[in-house]
């Protein structure tokens, strides 16, 4: 029905140059925002992201999402007041805690996490909001430091903060402290009931209710009009990511069984030959179980299952090549949750 809130997600699956069109596409189709991965190390968010700025007009434009361990504070800042600068009032971070074994396969020890995203959050809002900062943290360590612009805008950036969260603690966090909460994908929809519980404890903490908090979630979505094929790609997918990200997997309710043994089968970083080896482990129900995958009908009406159990807005994570058959799928007026 017209009105319905729906986002595209990019990550890296797509050329680069042909990313810039879907998104214009998307923009004209009624999609309300594109939000830019960074997981693996593969693609950055902020490159595309200011791409994405640069060529369109009214569309919002996310990181879903960076991580708090790798840029500087004062860095981060001071990279989304220039996007804002770029795509003034449209821009949205969201900040996740990134995993392992990812993390520490770089020299990351991600201890605390809760401690460290509550501290990355308060100094990003404070400093976007051109206060002057002194803050000694656990993690973060800042001495009268402001985002000084001299030439340009001085005022407070509007930039809503949204944390990925997929644990409980996490979830709560984000109730309290943050302007939304990114839910993650490859879950089934009955994992947002606690999910949303979990954010209104959060949000109670401070006098808020879960209304207060935006909570779009990211739904893989491989729409095609031959079922067999849809599925098929949706499982390359989950069979990657449920060998490389434990806490998609962990979420995802798949025995740990299967786990185990697409993982003794997948190496790091996985090969397209390691993946079609293991992908028969991944059986159809469990695609489409936590994965929007098939006809456009059948796409759409899992889709609306998020919608049911809380989720504010999808976030389409389009795997398979024809993103412009998932745009027209959902575009706001064709599509009815």
């Amino acid at each position: 029905m017209a009105g319905t809130r729906v986002a595209l997600y990019l990550q890296d699956a797509h050329d680069l140059r042909q990313g810039l069109e879907d998104v214009r596409y998307a923009e004209a189709r009624g999609f309300e925002a594109v939000w830019q991965a960074e997981s693996r190390l593969v693609r950055d968010a902020i490159v595309p992201m200011a791409a994405y700025a640069a060529v369109t007009e009214r569309i919002q434009v996310g990181s879903g999402v960076i991580n708090n361990w790798t840029r500087n504070i004062g860095l981060l800042a001071a990279t989304f007041l220039t996007l804002d600068d770029l795509a003034p009032n449209r821009i949205l971070c969201g900040i996740g805690a990134w995993w392992d074994p990812l993390a520490r396969n770089v020299g990351i020890e991600r201890r605390k996490p809760l401690q460290a995203m509550r501290e990355t959050v308060d100094v990003l809002r404070r400093l976007l909001r051109m206060e002057r900062v002194t803050f000694h943290g656990e993690f973060n360590h800042v001495d009268g430091i402001e985002l000084d612009v001299v030439h340009g805008r001085r005022e407070p950036r509007r930039i809503p903060i949204y944390i990925g969260a997929t644990g409980g603690k996490m979830m709560e966090l984000a109730g309290e402290i943050a302007d939304g909460v990114v839910l993650n994908y490859c879950v089934p929809p009955e994992y947002n009931d606690e999910a949303m519980e979990q954010i209104e404890v959060g949000a109670r903490r401070v006098g808020r209710a879960l209304k207060d908090i935006d909570r779009p979630q990211l739904v893989v979505c491989s729409v095609d009009t031959d079922r067999d094929r849809a599925l098929d790609t949706s499982r390359e997918l989950l069979t990657q990511y449920l060998a490389q990200q434990p806490h998609i997997a962990k979420a995802s309710g798949v025995d740990d069984r299967v786990v185990r043994e697409i993982q003794s089968i997948l190496g790091w970083p996985a090969t397209h030959e390691q993946i079609q080896k293991a992908k028969h482990l991944v059986p159809d129900d469990l695609v489409t179980r936590i994965t929007a995958s098939g006809t456009p009908e059948e796409a759409r009406a899992k889709v609306a299952e998020y919608l049911q159990r809380g989720a504010t807005c999808p976030i389409l994570y389009p795997v398979g090549g024809d993103v412009r058959l998932l745009i027209d799928t959902f575009a706001p007026g064709g599509f009815v949750a």
